[in-house]
């Protein structure tokens, strides 16, 4: 799994740069992660419609609890994005067939990423 928040010792953010088609943060429009990374696109939040990723990028996380789900209690860490610290879903820690995915709910927009930089 994938989970970056590198920051130097100047205060510098390191973003990864993830190349071709991927989901961005919808409040800054950082890259979160490929399409290709998609396990599901049926997966269901208590806010609505969400995506479950095998990886991500440019998230950082938070404190782990235990969490209520539609499938058991699961060990759960709330994800954020690292540039602008907008809330994004949640990680299993350790999930209904020992993954640990992440799901993303809501807050990405599918698009293509620049590739000539």
């Amino acid at each position: 799994m994938t989970c970056y928040r590198e920051i130097d010792r100047m205060g510098r953010l390191f973003l990864v740069n993830l190349e071709g088609k991927s989901y961005s943060c919808r409040h800054c429009n950082t890259n979160i992660a490929l399409c290709s990374d998609v396990v599901s696109k049926s997966f269901q939040s208590r806010h609505g419609k969400a995506y479950l990723f095998r990886k991500v990028a440019n998230v950082y996380a938070g404190e782990k609890e235990d969490r209520m789900m539609m499938t058991g209690m699961h060990t759960v860490v709330d994800i954020y994005c690292v540039k602008c610290g907008s809330y994004l879903g949640w990680r299993y820690v350790c999930g209904p067939d020992e993954n640990n995915y992440l799901v993303v709910a809501q807050e990405v927009e599918a698009g293509e990423t620049d590739t000539d930089e």
